[in-house]
């Protein structure tokens, strides 16, 4: 499996993660994402939004671990569980020009906390898919059940999935 993420110290016992609408935009599940390997849960479940403006907001209330250099995703821990937020599908060949992070590694955020503006018009004129994608990297092993609350049109900041830990 992946490991984006960066060993910490002890990790504080959390039961139960909230996850968020991190932009405006339309639910969409991780099934149906134009990316075999979010769709076929490769790196994990999880899900999507299409977005209909690039401001991004925290999915929870967490650790930034890991801001890619190439600023397309950035990860979250929020106790034992693995997020990574995938922003836009084959954009790491951009190189981080559509992307400005305003979050650092090792810092806490709390659920919609402004953590990336991104630029939607040059995702699209570069032929890239816009699909802001949260993907819990190491489900298969700290998930117990998700409870996905959300569906059609989400605002930032809506209630999107409760996650039952182990």
């Amino acid at each position: 499996m992946f490991n984006f993420f960066k060993k910490k110290d002890k990790k504080e016992v959390v039961k139960e993660v909230n996850v968020y609408a991190m932009c405006d935009g339309e639910f969409v599940n991780i099934e149906d994402v134009q990316d075999e390997v979010f769709a076929q849960k490769m790196m994990g479940e999880g899900f999507a939004i299409r977005p209909t403006n690039g401001t991004i907001n925290s999915p929870v209330d967490g650790q930034v671990d890991n801001i890619f250099p190439t600023k397309h995703a950035v990860s979250f821990t929020v106790g034992e569980l693995e997020i990574l937020l995938h922003m836009g599908i084959d954009t790491v060949s951009l190189e981080g020009k559509p992307f400005t992070i305003l979050v650092n590694e090792n810092t806490q955020v709390s659920k919609g906390d402004n953590i990336a503006d991104v630029n939607l018009t040059e995702l699209e004129e570069n032929d890239k898919d816009k699909d802001m994608i949260i993907v819990f990297t190491n489900g298969a092993e700290v998930i117990d059940k998700i409870d996905v609350k959300a569906s059609g049109t989400v605002s930032k900041g809506d209630l999107v999935a409760t996650i039952k830990l182990k």
